[in-house]
């Protein structure tokens, strides 16, 4: 989702969000969260599967509508644009609350990702050239030219655009599809992705943990929301093992991300580009340039600082928000194990994000969360069973809602350059993240169940 990284992309002068704005985006992001965690799970049958609503969707949801509806609120509900754009850059201290909790996961579970093999390592590929193999041939046969590189050769987060930009400009036909991949996947990424991820989990067809390995699209939100509709259909240990492997194969596809979409998956989308489009493109009219307008389509953000204090209140909150979740929907009461559950993930983050001032910013601060959170429950170190039994009190899923909560609070400023996108290129986005998803898990299924050579 869009401002997972930054919130860049300023607008001159812009007016500052003052304390008592950032306190009412709080207030309204914990009536959020206690709305979405108190409706809870609902289930819609499809065919012979299910589509499972979880909170995170409903706070996703809520969100958006009161980012949508604000004009029409009173003063105390609305949400202006300059709060918006806040609660775009707090999604970042969100983000890293649930990096944290998986990295503990996933350090007691390092020997089961060792014994998967494979599987962790090649489905990767599936991630980076799925979004072509499933979205390039269908932009193709809705006419879409030189749009349909920029919209497929990756998901479309903030560093495609980066690779884009500077490869061909963001006004060139290859901008203006990795924008409108950008767009499609900042307002309707995390709810489509969670949606499929959940029918195709209720199929039983594959494997929990192919499905898990798919997850990581390299989105925080987008995976929290995958991999929440794929656990909440499984045995609570198979969750959290769909949790564990959910958040490793999204650790890979970040870390190496930008250098395999940039050496790989580019150059090689625009190769079958050349080969396809005289194929499926011939005689189509160039649907999607006149749909989209660059200058009215380009997200323009305020931006918005959060100072270290501003950053630690901000974990603290929201790690709050995740106790109050796991209370009413999971039925775990914030006692004082619990409480010291939430205080070594918090300090997890507060501990990587030192390390990444440390060492001059130059890797992501999410994989110093990761890797301490992993180091602290590695089968080994030192009370490594004692820090895994007390975070363990705390579902994964409680703290995935109030990243998709900041997430919905945020998306409402694109949606007017959403509007401006042909509906062709939005079907050619959503292919593609169903790709990245759906490539990974078939990549990761044969591996898993291949016979031993």
């Amino acid at each position: 989702m869009a401002g997972e990284l930054s919130a860049a992309d300023a607008r001159p002068g812009a007016p500052p969000v003052s304390g008592g704005g950032k306190l009412t985006l709080f207030l309204l992001a914990l009536v959020i969260v206690v709305i979405a965690e108190a409706i809870g799970n609902v289930s819609i049958p499809v065919g012979a599967g299910k589509i499972v609503l979880l909170p995170l969707l409903w706070a996703l949801l809520l969100g958006g509508a009161l980012g949508l509806m604000s004009p029409r609120l009173p003063a105390p509900l609305r949400l202006s644009g300059a709060l918006q754009n806040a609660a775009s850059a707090f999604l970042q201290p969100a983000l890293l609350i649930f990096i944290a909790k998986l990295g503990l996961l996933v350090g007691g579970s390092l020997p089961k990702l060792l014994a998967s093999g494979w599987a962790l390592a090649f489905q990767e590929f599936g991630h980076f050239f799925g979004t072509m193999v499933f979205g390039l041939p269908a932009a193709l046969l809705l006419g879409i030219k030189r749009e349909a590189i920029g919209a497929t050769f990756s998901v479309g987060r903030e560093p495609s655009l980066a690779i884009i930009g500077e490869r061909y400009g963001m006004n060139s036909p290859e901008g203006r599809g990795v924008l409108a991949e950008y767009l499609t996947g900042t307002v309707f990424g995390a709810v489509f992705i969670a949606l499929l991820a959940g029918l195709i989990a209720s199929l039983k067809i594959f494997d929990p943990l192919a499905l898990a390995m798919g997850a990581g699209v390299g989105s925080g939100s987008m995976m929290a929301a995958a991999s929440g509709a794929i656990a909440a259909q499984q045995t609570p240990e198979i969750a959290r093992d769909v949790a564990t492997f959910a958040a490793a194969s999204n650790l890979v596809t970040t870390t190496i991300g930008t250098y395999f979409t940039l050496f790989l998956s580019l150059p090689f989308t625009i190769w079958a580009y050349g080969k396809l489009e005289p194929i499926l493109g011939r005689n189509r009219p160039d649907a999607a340039r006149p749909a989209v307008d660059p200058q009215a389509a380009e997200p323009v953000h305020q931006e918005v600082r959060i100072g270290l204090g501003e950053t630690v209140l901000a974990w603290i909150l929201i790690g709050a928000y995740g106790l109050i979740g796991n209370w009413l929907t999971y039925g775990v009461v914030p006692d004082a194990q619990v409480v010291a559950g939430m205080a070594i993930i918090i300090g997890t983050v507060l501990a990587g994000w030192g390390l990444y001032l440390l060492l001059g910013q130059r890797l992501p601060v999410v994989l110093w969360v990761s890797i301490i959170g992993m180091a602290l429950t590695y089968p080994g170190t030192p009370y490594a069973a004692e820090i895994a039994a007390l975070t363990g009190k705390l579902n994964f899923l409680a703290l995935a809602t109030p990243i998709l909560t900041f997430a919905g609070l945020s998306v409402a400023k694109d949606v007017p350059a959403f509007r401006s996108l042909g509906w062709r290129i939005v079907v050619v986005s959503f292919l593609a993240n169903a790709g990245t998803f759906l490539g990974a898990v078939l990549i990761a299924q044969f591996f898993m169940h291949a016979p031993p050579g």
